[in-house]
């Protein structure tokens, strides 16, 4: 549990778009520009970006941050990322983290994914009998299912399971935000997964939500900055691996998070725009793209290392 705000301070603006544009493309890409300047001027578990529609083709861009010092940077990530009109626009001011997370859920619907369905609790009775429901509320972390990019994963987790005859997996999810991902794939495959995320208050909140699922049997969740800490390498190979962060970090830890992926196994890969796609394919070779989802503006990947085949056989 906190002991206070984790965001204290917050810097809003707003974008206008324009109308011949589509929305879920030109809005995505703004704000991934943004996370991406910020990653590089500040410290990621400090930060939170969201976005809102305000009518009349306005969004409105809210940057979250702990430390009022960190002010001009913020002001300098937005203005290197949607221009100096922008970051002029900024307005500052102080928010209790609480109310702001709560709001932002507050009246959220289910999110079916094929066989998922995520959902808050006051949902809990519209979820179908056949379905499997995961039940988050209202935290910090990120992971909703209304996301495209969590979406996109949970779409592409559907599709694994039609396909995996395998009686018991390993599963790796890097980047886990709310544990979303990581319980559904417990749940569906009813495999043992590894959720790590390099921010403490995601690790709390998946841990929060992986009990109040009652998923605490099958999944572990651990604070790690990459994927090379020891009891990451202990559990490979992985069968199965999430991977739902940015770009850039799926670009920088590619090397190592290919070699955790054993011969069959498939890596899902998400929180890229679909402009940036083969980029990541690129990255992520010699692995063979199996499937690719466009949800909302955003690109999940599903890449596969091919089994070898062995001297002698056909």
């Amino acid at each position: 549990m906190t002991t206070g705000p984790q965001y204290t301070t917050v810097g809003t603006f707003t974008i206008a778009v324009n109308p011949g544009h589509v929305q879920t493309q030109t809005i995505p890409a703004t704000t991934q520009g943004i996370a991406d300047q910020i990653a590089e001027r500040l410290a990621l578990s400090d930060i939170a970006v969201s976005l809102s529609d305000v009518g009349g083709g306005r969004w409105r861009v809210e940057i979250h941050f702990a430390d009022a010092a960190e002010k001009e940077a913020v002001r300098e990530a937005v203005a290197a990322a949607a221009g100096a009109e922008a970051a002029a626009a900024l307005q500052f001011g102080s928010v209790d983290a609480t109310d702001w997370v709560r709001q932002s859920l507050a009246g959220l619907q289910p999110v079916a994914a094929g066989r998922f369905v995520v959902h808050a609790a006051h949902d809990r009775a519209q979820v179908p009998p056949n379905r499997i429901g995961i039940e988050i509320e209202a935290a910090l972390a990120f992971g909703t299912g209304h996301h495209g990019t969590t979406r996109g994963c949970l779409l592409a987790l559907d599709a694994i399971c039609k396909v995996t005859k395998r009686a018991r997996m390993h599963v790796l999810d890097v980047g886990t935000g709310s544990g979303v991902l990581a319980m559904a794939a417990a749940r569906a495959l009813r495999a043992p997964v590894l959720a790590t995320d390099i921010d403490t208050l995601a690790v709390q909140t998946a841990r929060a939500n992986i009990r109040h699922n009652r998923a605490g049997d099958l999944v572990a969740v651990l604070r790690a900055n990459g994927v090379g800490a020891r009891a990451i390498r202990a559990r490979a190979p992985y069968d199965l691996i999430f991977a739902n962060i940015l770009l850039g970090p799926l670009k920088r830890i590619a090397t190592p998070l290919r070699s955790l992926a054993g011969p069959g196994g498939r890596l899902v890969l998400s929180g890229i725009l679909p402009a940036q796609a083969n980029a990541a394919i690129a990255a992520y070779r010699p692995l063979t793209l199996q499937g690719r989802l466009d949800v909302n503006g955003w690109t999940t990947l599903v890449l596969v290392r091919r089994r070898t085949r062995q001297p002698g056989k056909g």
